[in-house]
C-alpha cells in the first residue's frame, strides 16, 4: 500500500520482479500509451485490477483509517505542519517524539480506555494498571541494556593488558 506519489512504472515493475503484490493508488493521468514502456503495462494493469477489487478497496480504507488519520493528527493538530527548527535532524527528532507520544496515547487508550494522563484522573484502577505497565516496560528496558553492556558478553575478547580483542 502506498500513496499516489509512489506510483511509477519502475516501482511497479520492481515490486512485480520481487513477487510483491502492489496496491498503489493511481494518479489521474488519463489514457496511457504503452509504446515507450510496453514491459510496464502488465505490472500497471495488474496493480489497477487489484485496486478496484474488494480486497484493494478494503486495504485503501484501512490505510486511510490507520495511517492517514494518525499522520493528519500529528501534523495538523500536533502543530508539525509548520515547524521552525534549525536543521533537518532536529525536525526529525521532534517528529519522532510527537509520533511516540501519539502511539503511547493509543496504547493507553487500548489498555485502560483513556488516552491522556489527565483522562486518568479519578480512575485509580486505570492509573495503577498504567504504573504496573510502565514498571514492566522499564524493567525490560533495563534488563536489555544490562545484557548489552555486561562485561561477560560485550568485552569477552579483551584482557587488561590488550587494547584489541584477542583473536582465537
Amino acid at each position: 500500500m502506498a500513496d499516489k506519489g509512489y506510483h511509477s512504472n519502475q516501482t511497479l515493475m520492481a515490486l512485480r520482479a520481487l513477487g510483491v503484490r502492489s496496491y498503489l493508488s493511481e494518479p489521474e493521468r488519463g489514457r496511457r500509451r504503452w509504446l515507450t514502456a510496453p514491459e510496464a503495462q502488465g505490472a500497471v494493469y495488474g496493480n489497477h485490477r487489484r485496486l478496484i477489487g474488494v480486497r484493494g478497496q478494503r486495504l485503501l480504507r484501512r490505510r486511510g483509517e490507520y495511517v492517514e488519520r494518525s499522520f493528519a493528527h500529528v501534523y495538523d493538530t500536533g502543530g508539525l505542519r509548520r515547524i521552525h527548527l534549525r536543521g533537518h535532524g532536529n525536525i526529525l527528532k521532534r517528529l519522532l517524539v510527537h509520533a511516540s507520544a501519539f502511539n503511547l496515547g493509543l496504547l493507553m487508550r487500548h489498555w485502560c480506555g483513556r488516552g491522556t494522563p489527565r483522562g486518568l484522573q479519578g480512575r485509580r484502577g486505570a492509573a495503577a494498571a498504567i504504573r504496573v505497565a510502565l514498571v514492566l516496560v522499564a524493567v525490560g528496558f533495563v534488563t536489555t541494556i544490562r545484557s548489552l553492556l555486561s562485561p561477560r558478553t560485550a568485552f569477552s575478547g579483551f584482557t587488561a593488558s590488550q587494547s584489541r580483542p584477542a583473536i582465537a
